[in-house]
């Protein structure tokens, strides 16, 4: 069951890197599996990770999972399915303009620890994830299974507003004439989102329900400022 997310720009080896892990972490005992993305895009491969973290092998996501929120929905699998996990930042790539924004890792946030960072033809630190993976102590109970702390209801009070914001500024944005490509602004956040098509506000409001089911598993003051970025950036992905 444990999880091995990868990240990274294009081209700096994560497929590669995604064979590395599954020859040496599998064996007699357990299977590795590779979820790479395909067609279906984020929701798929996100569904595809929570089908095979049912059963007790590793699940290696070979995919650039640029965005924290992306890194955030893959920790909270995890959580909710009670087994390790880390992150492997395949760090370098040759860029371009044309590259999807990538947030690098940041282990101070706990959806991107425990991180490992490998660069070139740097060897994988296997020890060390082996140890993460198959050594760790459980995650505790998932706070989804168990009562919720009173100082919850404040997040999620603060998670519902925050969302129902972002989708108000999307609809009146809307309205007022955006074109597909123009970048459509929530007040107080630096990040835009910009939309290829309409969206109807059943559709918009599907995505929000999804976003909060994920991140009020775990509701934590920390993700406070970041609620209405995480959302925007959940909106960009989802919105083909």
């Amino acid at each position: 069951m444990p999880l091995v997310v990868l990240c990274g720009r294009p081209g700096s080896g994560k497929s590669r890197r995604a064979a590395e892990l599954r020859e040496a972490l599998g064996g007699p005992e357990r299977q590795a599996h590779v979820v790479a993305e395909a067609e279906g895009g984020r929701a798929a491969l996100r569904a595809e990770v929570e089908r095979r973290l049912s059963r007790r092998d590793v699940v290696i996501v070979d995919a650039g999972n640029e965005l924290r929120s992306i890194r955030y929905e893959l920790y909270c699998a995890a959580r909710q399915a009670g087994t390790a996990r880390c992150l492997l930042h395949c760090a370098g790539g040759p860029g371009g303009p044309d590259e999807p924004p990538f947030e690098a890792p940041d282990p101070r946030n706990r959806w991107d620890r425990p991180l490992f960072t490998v660069g070139g033809e740097e060897p994988l630190p296997l020890a060390a994830i082996r140890a993460a993976l198959f050594e760790s102590a459980p995650p505790p109970p998932h706070r989804a299974t168990r009562s919720q702390p009173l100082q919850s209801s404040g997040f999620l009070h603060h998670l519902d507003r925050v969302t129902q914001e972002v989708l108000a500024a999307v609809m009146a944005a809307q309205r007022s004439g955006a074109q597909p490509g123009e970048v459509v602004r929530v007040p107080g956040v630096a990040e835009g989102l910009v939309l290829n098509r309409p969206v109807s506000m059943a559709e918009l409001s599907r995505l929000r329900r999804q976003f909060i089911s994920y991140t009020k598993m775990q509701p934590s003051d920390e993700n406070l400022p970041q609620l209405a970025s995480m959302f925007l950036q959940y909106l960009s992905r989802s919105i083909q």
